[in-house]
């Protein structure tokens, strides 16, 4: 049976109707973050199948939220916020930064995922501080009962960064072996990255000008700078 909704006339009961539908939200938020195709907003909410998001994609156009964009024929699809979607930017990143403030690292960091994790990390790389020519560096991530998880970022000054999956078979620069806890910890601000290298947990081989600048380059969560300053207050 459909759901009806809450009935009332309350702004406040039909922004939630809208709303409310699981994974509405974090698909605006990769949307923010610069994902336009379905390939790519995918990748931002892994734990998604293809034909929900799909499903959820085709609501969000037809409430209003976002608007479906054909080129070449038909062959290239992109979604982008409507002028009503974008208003809920800031609700969206202030819903998220509630979370990091008042839920505990140890619930959030019992559901890790590498996929989400290196999809978000390829978005804060400061290419200005790497070598001026094509970098790679690979990701061996490692769980307890689970298979090791390889990633790779290519690197180049003057291209978007490119995360792979498959080995791209390119020579690689700087090799980072982590425990995903430990990296997503420090990504997210519950730890930091001198902590987690000095532990051991995450251990770096390779070029060693990249590997002692890491902390530089390789940027946080925009997150990670709210746990911090939280702190500070509270010390």
């Amino acid at each position: 049976m459909k759901d009806k909704g809450y009935n009332l006339f309350c702004p406040l009961a039909f922004a939630s109707e809208i709303l409310e539908p699981r994974w509405t939200l974090l698909i605006l938020l990769e949307i923010f973050c610069g994902s336009t195709r379905f390939s790519d907003i995918q990748r931002g909410v892994p734990g998604m199948s293809p034909s929900l998001l799909s499903r959820r994609l085709k609501e969000m156009v037809t409430k209003g939220l976002l608007r479906r964009s054909e080129e070449h024929g038909g062959t290239q699809i992109d979604y982008s916020v409507t002028p009503m979607g974008a208003e809920l930017e800031n609700l969206v990143y202030s819903i998220a930064i509630w979370g990091h403030k008042h839920i505990a690292p140890s619930v959030t960091l019992e559901c890790l995922d590498h996929r989400l994790l290196m999809w978000n990390i390829r978005r804060k790389i400061n290419k200005a501080l790497l070598p001026k020519r094509k970098s790679v560096v690979e990701f061996i991530l490692t769980q307890a009962d689970k298979p090791t998880a390889h990633y790779w970022l290519i690197l180049n000054p003057d291209a978007e960064t490119d995360l792979c999956v498959i080995d791209p078979r390119h020579d690689v620069d700087l090799y980072v072996t982590a425990d995903l806890r430990a990296l997503t910890s420090a990504w997210m601000g519950h730890s930091s990255f001198s902590h987690e290298i000095t532990s051991g947990k995450i251990a770096l081989i390779g070029n060693r000008a990249m590997a002692d600048s890491i902390t530089n380059w390789l940027l946080r969560s925009s997150l990670a700078e709210i746990r911090e300053r939280d702190f500070r207050k509270s010390a």
